[in-house]
């Protein structure tokens, strides 16, 4: 298994984040949607590469929207072929890392009540359930399960 690396993602991983997209939602973001949250200054898009040279292939990304409470979970999606390696476990640590420093804001997210799998990394990573939306999904008119979790707090890690 080879090695993966975080970094922040730019423009020129548009198409390969479309890629993605299309292979893990029945209702895929727009190229212009993840345009606006890449240029967004309040906005942290992390992607996952393999580790081998400059343009390793991605292989999931988050991305994060800075609101007054709360960091949102606005979408992560990791490539069915690199599933079960822990990179969404990768991704969500890391942006408890790099928010650490803002004890004012939790983080939040919407999933699929059907999506067991992703429910149960979230709940591993301390999310908790805290409501429903219902019919939120347009594909299905699926319920979303809202997910909370308290602001990571940094003291005693030092």
């Amino acid at each position: 298994m080879t090695t993966i690396e975080l970094r922040i993602l730019g423009l020129a991983d548009l198409r390969s984040i479309e890629e993605i997209e299309r292979r893990s939602y029945p209702t895929p973001w727009s190229r212009s949607m993840f345009a606006g949250e890449l240029a967004k200054p309040s906005s942290i898009c992390l992607g996952a590469f393999e580790a081998e040279g400059e343009d390793g292939e991605l292989c999931g990304y988050l991305v994060v929207s800075r609101y007054v409470d709360a960091w949102h979970v606005m979408n992560l999606a990791v490539d069915p072929d690199h599933r079960g390696r822990g990179i969404a476990t990768m991704l969500l640590e890391r942006l408890f890392e790099l928010t650490a420093d803002d004890a004012r804001r939790g983080y939040t997210l919407e999933v699929r009540v059907s999506n067991a799998t992703a429910i149960s990394v979230y709940e591993r990573l301390g999310f908790e359930s805290r409501g429903l939306r219902r019919g939120y999904y347009t594909d299905n008119r699926e319920d979303a399960l809202i997910m909370w979790k308290d602001p990571v707090a940094r003291s005693g890690r030092e």
